[in-house]
């Protein structure tokens, strides 16, 4: 609470007028009156239908018993265990550039947390220049935040752009349409309070963030979650990106690391040798029972 409280100090500094010079002390806690109030309120908000073909790599709803799911089992395994060690509810994911793979990352452990671990989990579409989750899902023409933003003098409650998705405890907020003022919205004492009351009513929040560069938006985003996970694409990424990108954030408070699309030396037959044993086992039982008789 008190990291909050000191960057609600450090929004409402930053937005008093030049010249200034006695800070407004009531400020954050007057934020922080309306961050600890009920969380918003989802059970009544759209819903929408994800819509992905067998050959989509949303693996952990189209091939669950596949090598891809069981990776993104082990990473919500190690990050629940994180959680037991401190405070982690919120993360997001980001990448040195673009095309490595975080959106993907971020939608197969948002449904791995769902569908695996039963908890109620809220994807968010926070990369607000390039969206691509939306995409990804099969949700066409869905209003988001940036929707939220410009209504903001008639529509003040975000609850409305956040919708159900299928019959799972799984919310998704988009990003209802590209956008060039990101750093205004992420750097809004409003979103702050808004995104940390919708944290509230979820066991997990799942941001599929901007890359680290060129843009400024993973940055800001690090202030109001409480972990980063950065994925790292096989022969994409360039490392002085990634050193770049990695010095560029003030507090990314890491948690970890995805390497994507690594070598595929632990792929083959991963079915047949792991899912298929026992069936592999009982045909050759009923061979063996055949000859002897």
């Amino acid at each position: 609470m008190s990291r909050l409280y000191d960057t609600l100090r450090r929004m409402e500094g930053e937005k008093r007028k030049p010249g200034s010079t006695t800070p407004e002390r009531n400020k954050p806690l007057e934020l922080l009156n309306n961050i600890l109030a009920p969380p918003v309120e989802t059970a009544d908000g759209p819903s929408a239908k994800i819509t992905v073909g067998k050959t989509s790599r949303l693996v952990a709803l189209t091939d669950p018993k596949g090598l891809g799911a069981e990776k993104f089992r082990a990473l919500a395994a190690r990050l629940e265990n994180l959680r037991q060690k401190g405070e982690l509810k919120s993360i997001q994911i980001t990448s040195a550039v673009i095309n490595e793979g975080k959106s993907l990352v971020a939608a197969n452990l948002a449904v791995t947390l769902v569908k695996h671990f039963g908890y109620k989990v809220l994807l968010v579409e926070g990369d607000l220049h390039r969206p691509t989750l939306t995409t990804l899902l099969g949700l066409n023409d869905l209003e988001g935040i940036n929707q939220w933003w410009r209504k903001r003098e008639e529509d003040k409650e975000i609850a409305r752009y956040i919708y159900k998705l299928d019959d799972m405890p799984l919310w998704f907020l988009g990003a209802g349409s590209t956008c060039d003022q990101s750093s205004q919205i992420l750097q809004s004492a409003r979103f702050a309070e808004t995104f940390t009351r919708l944290g509230g009513g979820f066991d997990w929040v799942v941001v599929d963030s901007t890359p680290m560069s060129p843009i400024v938006d993973a940055n800001l985003w690090s202030r109001l979650v409480d972990g980063t996970l950065l994925v790292v694409r096989e022969g994409v990424a360039p490392i002085k990106a990634l050193k770049i990108g990695v010095k560029g954030l003030d507090n990314p408070k890491w948690i970890g690391m995805v390497l994507n699309e690594a070598s595929e030396f632990d792929r083959v037959n991963y079915s047949d040798q792991y899912y298929g044993v026992k069936k592999k086992e009982n045909q050759s039982i009923k061979e063996k029972k055949s000859k002897a008789t």
